[in-house]
């Protein structure tokens, strides 16, 4: 007995198969999760680490440099890159595809706690890891704007409440605040008065620290009664910080306001952040690798009513940019696509056939395969997306070919005239091993496609899964399911007359059988000519290949472009805010741009960058609104930008698939890494220069293209000896004075707040300042910081990139619109070739 004949001759167990069937599928569709593309990320695990005042030199060496030995040492660890800006280091650790995600967390997790004993002791919190790409496109942003209130006052509503809570949905992986800081008590020091009065800059530290504290303070119990014991040890605002006393006695007293400026201001007064034109609070929202975007973004759109009326009074929250509308659209599409496919398929069947029973037969076909194959798609754990839903479509095309075949025969059965069961027997036991070999010989086609490795075998093997399990489920229904719903429907219905259209469909079919034997008389007649035409197709494909434009991965629009503006290393937070402003206003007059946000400013928890750097994020109108591409906007806004005078801006279009985890400032990156540092800022700059006379590559830059002015302090250490005054009491006064330096916590009921200490902006106008720096010698006068060094200016990188803990650099470059990555590729080979570049510089793509 075959297996089909089992299922004949227990039909409504093969009804409730196919019922079960179909429900497991729906039920599996709800819970499948939809994104764009397959999960192809690497597992990636962010390293943030933060020292105030720190410049990247220092941040590099003393906290990326720990590190990363012990990043490095974690199994999987596939690519290990850094970049250290002034006061803060990320470290993005890629891992192998097999890595488990979590795993890898916990062994980040424990890599940070064994480096604890290598890094500075005065590190203001733990360094901190998140499993997120860096480089990924935010699925959502948000801006945040208020007519009522101060931006650093919607900075820390937005923190507190917004960011907090949206972290809270399932699905978000990061929430990234930028264009502002926390609130902060500023204590701007007066250094003439301060040393005048005989104070050092260690004193008003000390001061600070021990003026503001907060500790347990027990409890006293008397009786049946119990008292909690308070106090008012903490000072919280900037008018409880003046009065404080440096000293009193028979002369008077010295407060601290007599020596500095205290004002309620911001953590750090760098940032700045728009919507448009208008001050504004960005927020970009990253999803887990695994989550469920549409869920996820639905969830915070939910959330964001309850939210808004937890807000100040006059807070008004936009969305700029959902990424999910793309994302539907592209589902959307490729559903409906997945419904005419097929209903022409059936309609196809039906005109062949002739007659209702075998078409309805040959259809339960469709709905039952589909169903099982998102129910094997749900226990895999992939996705509704682009890719596997193509493979839906194209598998519509096979999996009815087995039913027609089995039906085909059975229908020759009964002709013949046999009932309708014996047909079904006969016919499917005469057409189960061609089915089987069918199936194994499609299936034989995707094995490629299962066994390639890398970003593209994982891209594609969802799609040949996916479509090698559809066409495995249809031969399983064909052979099970519809031999015994087309015996049943026979037994039921009875012998059918051929229809009007069947008689008119043979006509068709003889028609073109005697066209395809008059076609292949003709070519049989010319086999010479035939056999020249076959050669010189051959020879056409392959100048085609040769010349076609190749790349990695097409260029996406999802209706969002991101840009990095950069300016001058010296340029003040006041000049960048204006020039950005500036160059908000030329992209939001492009008919194309329905809005922005941008910032400025190395930020809080944002994305990291430098404080002459801004972020840009623009939302484009919808595709039917517009009549470009997002290349073409960037092509088109590129030469308007280039006209502005001291900011450069780089475009990009927003990817949902992106490579590494560097963020750059344009699309592609080319990383240089070598164990000289000194090696690569010699080469850097001329692979640079020769880079921008290569045609049909722009917007060439490097992240070691400039550097910024560095004053070095150096000191006369027998000197310092004599005087009794050591190397890190030195660094100690420099960092109160100069590096925002963070003295003190005031605990509120919401949030923390930093006491910021530095020498008043006023008193820091060039490397003169350094000559007003006092330290106190053993004897406890006061020494100038001039008197035992001597002040040397050089020039110091804005940022120190590590690739594998050794130096690395990266140059990021643009392709116009129609422009070929491969050609490019084999342009850089070719200049670096031509310009001698030594071999011990490794080099290579990064994203």
């Amino acid at each position: 007995m075959s297996i089909s004949e089992i299922f004949i001759r227990r039909p409504v167990a093969s009804i409730l198969l196919s019922i079960g069937l179909f429900l497991a599928g729906a039920m599996a569709f709800n819970a499948l999760p939809i994104a764009a593309l397959p999960r192809v990320d690497f597992p990636i695990v962010n390293v943030t680490a933060r020292l105030p005042g720190a410049d990247p030199e220092t941040m590099a060496a003393t906290v990326a440099a720990p590190l990363e030995r012990r990043l490095g040492a974690i199994a999987g660890v596939t690519e290990l890159t850094s970049t250290s800006n002034e006061g803060v280091t990320n470290i993005t650790a890629n891992f192998d595809f097999n890595r488990d995600i979590n795993g890898a967390a916990r062994d980040v997790q424990a890599a940070i706690n064994n480096s604890g004993s290598d890094l500075p002791v005065d590190l203001p919190s733990p360094p901190t890891y998140r499993k997120i790409n860096p480089a990924d496109s935010p699925v959502l942003i948000l801006a945040v704007t208020s007519d009522l209130i101060t931006n650093t006052e919607l900075y820390d509503a937005t923190d507190s409440i917004l960011a907090q809570r949206i972290s809270q949905v399932k699905g978000v992986a990061q929430v990234q605040i930028g264009g502002g800081a926390k609130p902060a008590v500023r204590v701007e020091i007066n250094p003439t008065a301060l040393h005048g009065a005989g104070f050092d800059l260690e004193q008003v530290r000390a001061l600070l620290t021990s003026a503001n504290v907060n500790l347990p303070k027990g409890i006293m119990q008397q009786g049946n009664q119990s008292y909690a014991i308070g106090m008012n040890d903490q000072l919280k605002t900037a008018a409880e910080y003046a009065p404080l006393l440096l000293t009193s006695g028979a002369n008077g007293s010295l407060r601290l306001s007599d020596v500095a400026r205290i004002t309620d201001s911001a953590q750090s007064n760098r940032q700045n952040g728009w919507f448009g034109t208008k001050k504004a609070i960005p927020i970009l929202i990253t999803k887990q690798p695994d989550a469920n975007v549409i869920e996820t973004v639905d969830g915070i759109k939910a959330l964001l009513p309850q939210l808004k009326q937890w807000m100040p009074a006059g807070t008004e929250i936009t969305v700029l940019t959902d990424n999910t509308i793309t994302i539907r659209d592209s589902v959307h599409d490729v559903e409906l696509t997945l419904i005419i496919a097929g209903i022409l398929v059936l309609l196809v069947v039906y005109f062949s056939l002739g007659r209702i029973i075998p078409t309805i037969a040959a259809s339960i076909t469709l709905p039952l395969t589909l169903a099982g194959t998102v129910a094997g798609m749900y226990l895999l754990g992939y996705s509704l997306n682009i890719i596997s839903l193509l493979a839906l479509t194209v598998s519509v095309g096979f999996i009815i070919d087995d039913a027609i075949v089995m039906i085909e025969n059975m229908t020759h059965h009964v002709e013949q005239g046999d009932e309708p069961v014996e047909a079904a027997i006969k016919g499917a036991k005469e057409i189960t091993f061609t089915v089987i070999s069918i199936t194994v010989s499609l299936i034989a086609v995707f094995i490629p496609l299962l066994f390639m490795g890398g970003i593209i075998g994982r891209l594609f093997r969802e799609f040949a899964v996916t479509l090698s399990l559809a066409v495995v489920i249809s031969v399983v229904v064909s052979l099970t399911v519809i031999p015994s719903i087309y015996a049943l429907l026979l037994k039921m219905r009875g012998p059918q007359k051929q229809s009007l259209h069947d008689h008119v469909g043979e006509h068709v079919f003889r028609a073109l059988q005697r066209s395809y034997e008059r076609g292949l008389h003709w070519v049989m007649r010319h086999q010479r000519f035939m056999l020249l035409l076959m050669l010189m197709t051959i020879v056409a494909t392959v100048l085609l290949y040769i010349n076609i434009s190749k790349g990695f991965i097409p260029t996406q629009d999802i209706g969002l472009i991101i840009g990095t503006t950069e300016g001058r290393t010296d340029i003040s937070s006041r000049a960048l805010a204006e020039r950005q402003v500036a160059v908000n206003t030329i992209i939001l007059a492009d008919p194309a741009v329905a809005g922005l946000v941008s910032f400025v400013g190395s930020t809080g928890n944002g994305p990291g960058s430098t404080n002459n750097q801004g972020r840009i994020f623009i939302n484009l109108k919808p595709l039917k609104q517009r009549d470009v591409s997002a290349s073409q906007v960037i092509d088109r806004l590129r030469p308007q930008l280039s006209k502005l005078v001291g900011i450069n801006t780089f475009l990009r279009p927003g990817l949902t698939l992106t490579v590494g985890g560097r963020q750059g400032k344009a699309q592609f990156q080319f990383t240089l890494s070598s164990e000289s540092l000194d090696e690569l800022r010699l080469w850097v700059p001329k692979l640079m220069d020769a880079l921008k006379s290569v045609p049909n590559i722009t917007d060439v830059t490097s992240d070691q293209d400039k550097a910024a002015s560095q004053v070095k302090v150096v000191i006369n250490r027998d000197r310092a000896s004599q005087l009794g005054i050591d190397m890190e009491t030195i660094d100690q006064v420099l960092q109160s004075g100069f590096a925002q330096r963070q003295v003190s916590n005031i605990y509120k009921q919401r949030n923390q707040y930093k006491v910021v200490m530095e020498i008043a902006p006023e008193h820091q106008m060039g490397p003169e300042a350094l000559h007003q720096v006092h330290l106190k010698s053993s004897s406890g006068a006061l020494v100038r910081l001039s008197e035992i060094a001597h002040m040397e200016t050089s020039f110091a990188p804005i940022s120190v990139q590590h690739q594998g803990q050794f130096p690395a650099a990266s140059l990021s470059f643009n392709l116009p619109t129609g422009a070929s990555l491969g050609d490019a590729t084999a342009h850089i080979e070719k200049v670096i070739a031509d310009i001698s570049m030594p071999p011990s510089i490794r080099t290579g793509f990064s994203g």
